[in-house]
């Protein structure tokens, strides 16, 4: 099994994130067999609006602002690639980590589900997740790469 190492801008977009979230995170880079990088943990409100205004974000009220959200985005052929089939791996290994570590976790790959009490794959939540909203009338945002901790547990 390839072992890897958070790199050195990885390290420091871990930088002001929660300490639960770190562990995490550093834990399911042991565990992974799918290398990845932190694409985001901290942003600005600048950088907020940002994302929102391209449509890669949806509210103001992200998890980001307050060091309780990172984004793990696949490192394959040394690019990042914002591809299911990894993310889906990766996030295998973060829940694996989480669960070790006793830390409730929300995925952007189901918004309305406790990811880490789960034991369905992470394909079937998104599936799931994306045909309760079209029951609902509503658009499903997905976003496979975001790890966040609930705020009924870390307001």
């Amino acid at each position: 099994m390839p072992q890897f190492t958070l790199g050195t801008r990885s390290l420091a977009e871990l930088k002001g994130v929660h300490a639960d979230l770190v562990a995490v995170v550093k834990r399911a880079i042991q565990l992974t067999v799918q290398d990845f990088s932190v694409h985001d943990g901290i942003r600005t409100v600048a950088e907020q609006q940002q994302l929102i205004a391209a449509g890669a974000s949806q509210t103001m009220d992200s998890r980001h602002l307050t060091g309780h959200a990172v984004d793990l985005v696949p490192y394959v052929n040394g690019k990042l690639r914002w591809e299911w089939d990894p993310i889906y791996v990766i996030a295998d290994a973060v829940r694996m980590a989480a669960r070790e570590k006793g830390i409730p976790l929300r995925w952007g790959g189901a918004w309305d589900v406790d990811f880490t009490a789960s034991d369905d794959t992470p394909e079937d939540l998104v599936a799931a997740y994306v045909a309760r909203r079209k029951k609902q009338g509503l658009r499903a945002f997905i976003d496979g790469p975001h790890y966040e901790l609930p705020k009924a547990f870390y307001p």
